[in-house]
């Protein structure tokens, strides 16, 4: 399976194409060239994505690869609760989002308090990992800030050395089955003088009141978090930059095309 349309992701598909494999393109460009290599695969339609930081196309990718998922379990039955779980969840997921969006005057505050700052960390666990992950690509991209995505179960392996009241640091904690080990990992930042900016879920004040603050997103089924959790991210990422004089649009040194290998 294939996304993004670069040259190590065309190698990596090549390769396993001459090798037999079926390649599946989660693609939003109909024509590029992983959509004509591929065997099959699914146009995400997003529109053009003008900026070189991809936003709407990663969540897209993102509700594909579930649907994708749902229609691999079709034959389990063990799974049928899970699945009505799924697709109720996503039929809630565009009001979700705009409610999230609502969170955009908050975000641009926190924004003011970090843009001066050299370093962000980010912190999360199961299904909240890749927000991590992709929270802290687009701070990098688009604000030239240090920023790492970190497993919050990992925090004991050397990044806790880090905490201290000056660190900033983001923490994405939600009622899932990962929710005591995350609280485990905040309250270790918290002894250690860490003044975490929490992203929790609406109603959620036990988890709140350990934050210096904290962004509160609708309740959604385990799997289809990364998809709100990821939007105060991204619009962080853009105060951020714009605080800083960055062009949001064209990154340095990133074009919207890579071709080094």
């Amino acid at each position: 399976m294939c996304l993004g349309e670069t040259a190590d992701t065309l190698m990596a598909l090549r390769y396993c194409k001459q090798r037999g494999a079926l390649i599946v393109g989660i693609t939003n460009t109909v024509g590029s060239s992983i959509c004509r290599e591929s065997h099959c695969g699914v146009h995400i339609n997003a529109g053009p994505e003008i900026g070189v930081a991809s936003t709407k196309a990663y969540t897209s990718q993102f509700i594909s690869l579930v649907m994708f998922a749902l229609v691999m379990s079709e034959d389990r039955m063990s799974l049928a609760n899970r699945r009505r779980e799924i697709i109720e969840g996503l039929r809630k997921i565009d009001d979700q989002i705009k409610e999230v969006l609502k969170l955009d005057p908050k975000v641009e505050e926190l924004a003011k308090d970090l843009y001066q700052q050299k370093s962000l960390l980010i912190m999360g666990r199961g299904f909240n990992f890749a927000t991590c992950l992709e929270g802290a690509l687009k701070v990098k991209e688009l604000t030239y800030m240090h920023s790492e995505g970190i497993m919050a179960g990992e925090l004991k392996h050397g990044p806790l050395a880090l905490i201290d009241d000056q660190m900033p640091i983001m923490m994405i904690v939600m009622r899932d089955p990962v929710y005591i080990k995350c609280m485990n990992a905040l309250q270790q930042v918290r002894s250690r003088d860490g003044r975490p900016i929490i992203i929790c879920e609406e109603g959620d004040n036990e988890t709140a009141k350990l934050a210096c603050k904290s962004l509160q997103v609708p309740h959604t089924v385990d799997a289809l978090q990364g998809i709100l959790t990821v939007i105060p991210m991204q619009l962080l990422s853009y105060h951020i930059a714009m605080l800083r004089g960055c062009n949001v649009d064209c990154p340095r040194n990133l074009a919207k095309s890579v071709t080094v290998e």
